[in-house]
C-alpha cells in the first residue's frame, strides 16, 4: 500500500520561509506524480504544486508561482515544498499526494498523506 507522510509545518512570520517534506513508501514509486495541496480555514482544498518524475517538470498555481518550489530527492523518495516570501494567505493545512498525472485536479491523485499545519502570522 502507498503511504505518504507530510511534515515540516509550523509557524512562520510573513516574508519568511518554510520547507515541507513528503516521505513516501516504496510502493509510491509506481506513481509518477506528486502534488501538494492545501486547505485554508473555511475554504475548499486547492492545488499548490506538482512534480512529474517522468520528466522532472514542475507545475505551480498562480498564487504560489515564483515563491514556492517543489522538488524531489529520488534516492530518498522524498518530495519537498520550499516556501519563500510567505504570506498570511498561505496559512492552511498542507497535504501531499501521489498519482499518475501531475496536474491540479485532485481527483487524479490516488493517495494522500495526513496534513501538516502551516501558519503565517506575525
Amino acid at each position: 500500500d502507498v503511504q505518504l507522510q507530510a511534515s515540516g509545518g509550523g509557524l512562520v512570520r510573513p516574508g519568511g520561509s518554510l520547507t515541507l517534506s513528503c516521505t513516501a513508501s516504496k510502493y509510491s514509486l509506481d506513481y509518477s506524480a506528486r502534488g501538494w495541496f492545501r486547505r485554508a480555514p473555511g475554504k475548499e482544498r486547492e492545488w499548490v504544486a506538482s512534480y512529474d518524475s517522468n520528466d522532472g517538470r514542475t507545475y505551480y498555481s498562480d498564487s504560489v508561482k515564483g515563491r514556492f518550489t517543489i522538488s524531489r530527492d529520488s534516492a530518498k523518495n522524498i518530495v519537498y515544498l520550499q516556501m519563500n516570501k510567505m504570506k498570511p494567505e498561505d496559512t492552511a493545512v498542507y497535504y501531499c499526494a501521489a498519482g499518475s498525472w501531475a496536474g491540479g485536479n485532485e481527483a487524479m491523485y490516488d493517495y494522500w498523506g495526513q496534513g501538516t499545519q502551516v501558519t503565517v502570522s506575525s
